[in-house]
């Protein structure tokens, strides 16, 4: 199982994670299409625009391997945001290629495009002022 280094492991302050930290004894979780209501919590909007934020940040348009991929955070992007980059996909295997679909992400979650976009990440930039 490929772990992607430096792709935030969860949503800074909730438990919402976005990696795994190994293969699970018992099998692959699969990746299956969760349905979005409108009646979701705001939280669990902006977790899902934050891990395609992360998505974007770490792959672009490029096809990348699901590896340490939280499996549950997947599917709620899954056939709409994230899609298969080959065919035939294996949802049970964390060599599966996955790729985001541009446009619909862009106007399913214009926010994780900005260049300001901030969810929560500490800024290694900032310079502490000890004066």
């Amino acid at each position: 199982m490929l772990k992607h280094r430096g792709f935030p492991s969860r949503l800074p302050g909730t438990d919402f994670q976005f990696t795994i930290r190994r293969a699970n004894p018992k099998g692959v979780t699969p990746i299956t299409r969760r349905e979005r209501y409108r009646d979701r919590k705001a939280v669990d909007r902006r977790a899902d625009e934050a891990f395609v934020a992360a998505l974007w940040a770490a792959f672009g348009d490029e096809p990348f391997e699901r590896g340490n991929l939280d499996a549950g955070r997947l599917s709620w992007v899954f056939g709409r945001e994230v899609v298969a980059a080959e065919d035939p996909f294996d949802p049970t295997s964390y060599d599966a290629l996955l790729v985001i679909n541009e446009s619909i992400a862009r106007a399913s979650f214009p926010g994780a495009f900005a260049d300001d976009a901030d969810f929560g990440e500490e800024d290694d930039d900032e310079e502490d002022d000890w004066a």
